[in-house]
């Protein structure tokens, strides 16, 4: 069958792909599902080495194609998407028997879901085709990747050599399948095929949105506008230079990144000129208005044109002159709201300063931020103030919250103990189904086996009484179909009362 599916690419459409894909997909799980842990933990970490060994290849094609980040840093993605993800989900259990607990007679076995439908977004296009395929084949899952229209040759790429390791370690042929063709309705046929099983979209909202309406399990992540704060009592140098360095890193490109920077007014003038120190550039009145319409062209909508791209770019983009060292375009802020650019997820380089005065104000500052368009996803703090950040933790609606680190790399787990992972969910707070980190224990499905342990008695049913008082009283009523019905009637409303 398999050798009879293999049909190029350039022989059918884009809708035909995703049906020979993904029923490839499907005859090859239903191989991966008699391989034991030890099979299953060799091909993971052949995919896992290959991916690590290709960085920064990877990311150079990444870069060449999309026009977005920095090779040197989606090589640190694409590091932490293979090693640092292997290292995490290695020791899992994910193949027969995962638990069990003698005293109360129970016995957990782990089931895949099937096959994986994998939506890869243009700023993270390969370190997250790599993630995603790691957790879903430690699982016993195929994947079925659906790489963004802007990104297709270089997540195919990333995918080709995790395939052709996977299968000299032993994986059965189809396992991993990637999408060739640029395609939104492929993308959405392939949500919504009868043989996929399980979705993990990362991307913009209205994809997120497209994978809960397809009827299948999925795992969808909403926008990430991150307030960062720095409370009076942080030790400013550091903060600032985490801000720094983790709002410039990969342009951007995160979903963690800083969007807003929230300043106490106690250490504000000395935070601002520490910032020009580290290449951030302030701009004045008149270039502020001018890249606010570079940001935000329509009214809550944020240009794809800075997505990804240098200051220096940006900046060209607003007629604006910028030092070349520049790494990180600021403007003063006040307000928050759609029609307030600087306030929205701009994945870029772009840096909204906000002064405050007191941890009060930060917080419903940092509130309204979310609101606006973050609910559920992170939140930044810098502070020597332990309770402070409790404080925070528990009253805004984030679903992780990075302290003294830089945000882009904490959430993803990079520089903290957090799960890593390239999908980060938001929980109710951004509509979605979990508030995790993404990884391999969401791609797995748990059979319990439980035993009888108590003996019950069960009361008699009262219905027989019912029907006995009904009969008495129509014992005299010769018996046809009417007076049946009137028994059945009597004793359902009985029943009822």
């Amino acid at each position: 069958m398999i050798e009879i599916l293999k049909t190029t690419t350039s022989q059918i459409g884009p809708l035909e792909e995703v049906d020979v894909k993904v029923r490839l997909a499907n005859e090859a799980q239903a191989q991966f599902m008699t391989f034991d842990q030890q099979q299953v933990d060799k091909i993971i970490k052949a995919i896992a080495d290959i991916a690590y060994e290709n960085a920064e290849y990877l990311a150079k094609l990444a870069v060449e194609e999309t026009g977005m980040g920095v090779v040197a840093h989606k090589k640190m993605k694409n590091e932490v998407g293979s090693r640092g993800v292997y290292d995490d989900i290695k020791a899992l259990k994910t193949v027969g028997i995962i638990n069990e607990n003698r005293q109360k007679k129970t016995v957990e076995f782990a089931t895949p879901y099937g096959v994986v439908a994998a939506i890869i977004p243009t700023t993270n296009p390969t370190s997250t085709a790599i993630f995603k395929t790691l957790i879903s084949l430690k699982t016993r899952n195929a994947i079925v990747v659906s790489p963004h229209p802007y990104a297709v040759n270089c997540t195919n790429e990333a995918l080709r050599l995790c395939d052709e390791a996977a299968k000299k370690a032993g994986a059965p042929e189809g396992l991993i399948q990637c999408l060739t063709q640029k395609s939104m309705a492929a993308t959405e046929r392939l949500m919504k095929h009868p043989e996929t099983h399980v979705i993990l979209a990362t991307g913009g909202g209205a994809l997120v949105r497209a994978a809960y309406r397809s009827g299948k399990p999925a795992y969808g992540v909403g926008p990430g506008n991150v307030p960062a704060y720095i409370e009076k009592s942080a030790k400013l140098d550091r903060a600032l230079k985490h801000v720094v360095e983790s709002k410039s890193f990969d342009y951007g490109t995160i979903c963690a990144t800083e969007q807003a920077l929230i300043l106490d007014e106690a250490i504000y003038d000395k935070a601002i000129e520490k910032l020009k120190k580290l290449n951030v550039y302030f701009l004045n009145d008149a270039e502020k208005q001018a890249m606010e319409n570079v940001i935000s062209p329509e009214v809550g909508k944020v240009s794809p044109k800075i997505v990804g791209r240098s200051p220096q770019t940006i900046a060209a983009l607003a007629n604006i002159s910028i030092p070349k060292e520049t790494k990180v375009i600021a403007g003063f802020e006040s307000r928050v709201g759609k029609d307030v650019p600087f306030s929205l997820e701009k994945l870029s380089p772009v840096l909204a300063v906000y002064r405050v005065k007191d941890h009060v104000e930060a917080k419903h500052l940092c509130s309204s931020l979310l609101d606006l368009g973050g609910r559920g996803h992170t939140l930044s703090i810098h502070t020597e103030n332990e309770q402070l950040a409790k404080d925070f933790s528990l009253a805004l609606p984030v679903s992780r919250i990075v302290v003294n680190t830089m945000s882009t790399l904490g959430a993803v787990g990079g520089t903290t103990h957090l799960r890593p992972s390239f999908t980060l969910g938001c929980g109710s707070f951004g509509g979605n189904i979990t508030s995790d980190n993404i990884s391999a224990e969401h791609l797995m499905l748990t059979k319990r086996m439980s035993y009888g342990v108590r003996e019950v008695e069960i009361p008699a049913s009262p219905i027989n009484d019912v029907v006995t008082s009904v009969v008495s009283q129509t014992s005299n009523i010769p018996v046809s179909e009417d007076v049946i019905a009137k028994i059945v009637e009597e004793v359902l409303k009985k029943i009822n009362h």
